[in-house]
């Protein structure tokens, strides 16, 4: 039976896959799961007794109007007082969760998945995402129950009470301006909300912060969500920046923890530059922690080589934010992320949040007066190549040995100005081939070759 979490919740088409059945019935599991685990935490706290606070938001798809119902009933029924913060951000809810010492949050959102997906993502207290061993725990309680088991279910003045919490917009745009070092007076920005969750947030914070703000990808109507907008479509704020003259534009997903940018010129500037640019600014204001960045394995080489020339030491994951979380806080590190935009500032933030990643960036801008392109500039991004090899035996990309010898062949062909990634993928029966070199044609050529022992050995 294959696991209904996935790497960063459980996602599915809108009622076929994820159904208002199973968004009422992994709440009532988790609830029962994530308060169980706390119980003990409260009645060291003194709040033992007190009745459990969750807090609820989602992005714009329609979808999320029945699905937050159903979330919401079934947190209630598990006699949970629930918080109704309608649409915000994923680190939004992360923040308010952890600000007002609920015991749980849930967002409803597909991220940069198109409209008809939609998504559940559960935070425990502090807005930390679960451990798999909690997922396993709420999917095990939910299936028991699914199967049959009635719940225990409480009654008369024991079930939770609802109320929407309007005021989590203001405390979590004051908590992002808050943080800044300096205000952004001065600076034109263009915004692509993706017409999700940062549509109306983005905006706001970057204002109140002093910047002259332009806005596309604003205007969510429950469809139209990363609908050729936003960060996996940046085409537009490329366009819309060189139209208006600005400094530079900012792009974000669907439920805004992530964010990519564009410069004056209208280049993209990727995930491995903005971390780039925001390790040597936390590096130079001392908030850098053992002056050390992670990123995960996918980070383009020329990253690498930037950090190792600044001094600042590189640790790497396997590829997803959860697990440059997870080595944040294993070795406390400040400051990780991905190429894709995921960027994590443990001291302001418990996951990626898009939004303050724009406004520290804005923020780098503003106070060295340097252009974004010049300050991007501190690593040169090698030409990366990436090709997948699908309907092969992806469990042997490790170990089948004429595979094992092309790699090793093609790494001394490349030598210290190239790289090879070879990495299964965790959903599909297929194998990615990474190749970087100096020269865009020679990893296409090297890419190609790889691609082919890969087919011929696995397929």
């Amino acid at each position: 039976m294959a696991r209904l979490f996935g790497t960063d919740g459980v996602r599915g088409v809108a009622n076929e896959g994820l159904t208002a059945e199973l968004a009422l019935g992994l709440s009532v599991a988790a609830a029962h799961v994530l308060i169980e685990a706390q119980a003990a935490a409260s009645a060291e706290a003194g709040r033992d007794g007190v009745r459990p606070v969750a807090v609820v938001g989602r992005d714009p798809r329609a979808s999320g109007e029945f699905l937050e119902a159903a979330v919401v009933a079934g947190l209630a029924s598990a006699g949970v007082d629930v918080l109704r913060v309608g649409v915000l951000p994923t680190p939004a809810v992360a923040y308010l969760t952890g600000s007002l010492g609920a015991d749980l949050g849930v967002m409803l959102s597909a991220s940069h998945n198109p409209m008809p997906d939609n998504g559940i993502k559960f935070f425990a207290r502090g807005g930390h995402k679960l451990a798999d061993e909690l997922e396993d725990r709420i999917e095990a309680l939910y299936r028991e129950h699914a199967a049959g088991q009635p719940w225990d279910r409480p009654t008369g003045a024991g079930v939770g009470r609802v109320k929407d919490y309007d005021e989590g917009f203001d405390n979590y745009v004051a908590h992002l301006v808050g943080v800044l070092p300096n205000r952004l007076d001065g600076l034109k920005v263009v915004i692509d909300g993706a017409h999700g969750a940062a549509a109306r947030v983005s905006p706001e914070a970057f204002a109140r912060a002093g910047a002259d703000v332009i806005t596309i990808g604003t205007d969510p109507d429950g469809l139209n969500i990363n609908d050729d907008c936003g960060s996996t479509h940046i085409d537009g704020l490329r366009d819309a920046v060189v139209r208006h003259g600005a400094d530079f534009g900012v792009a974000h997903d669907g439920d805004a923890d992530r964010c990519l940018a564009v410069d004056a010129d209208g280049h993209e500037v990727d995930g491995d530059q903005i971390l780039a640019v925001l390790a040597l600014a936390m590096k130079e204001a001392g908030q850098l922690r053992q002056d050390t960045v992670v990123a995960t394995v996918m980070s383009n080489l020329g990253f690498k080589l930037a950090m190792e020339r600044e001094g600042i030491e590189l640790v790497q994951t396997a590829v997803g934010d959860r697990y440059v979380l997870e080595e944040m806080k294993r070795g406390g590190f400040s400051l990780g992320g991905e190429q894709s935009g995921h960027v994590i500032v443990l001291d302001h933030a418990t996951t990626g949040d898009g939004t303050l990643t724009g406004l520290m960036l804005a923020a780098r801008v503003a106070a060295t007066g340097k252009p974004l392109a010049r300050l991007a500039g501190v690593m040169e991004r090698l030409p990366q190549v990436l090709v997948n090899v699908p309907d092969v035996d992806k469990t042997r990309v490790h170990s089948a040995s004429e595979l094992v010898t092309a790699v090793t062949d093609a790494e001394r062909e490349l030598g210290e100005t190239g790289r090879v990634l070879l990495r299964p993928s965790g959903t599909e029966p297929l194998v990615r081939v990474m190749v970087e070199a100096a020269d865009i044609e020679h990893a296409r050529t090297v890419a190609g070759r790889l691609a082919d022992v890969v087919k011929s050995s696995l397929g």
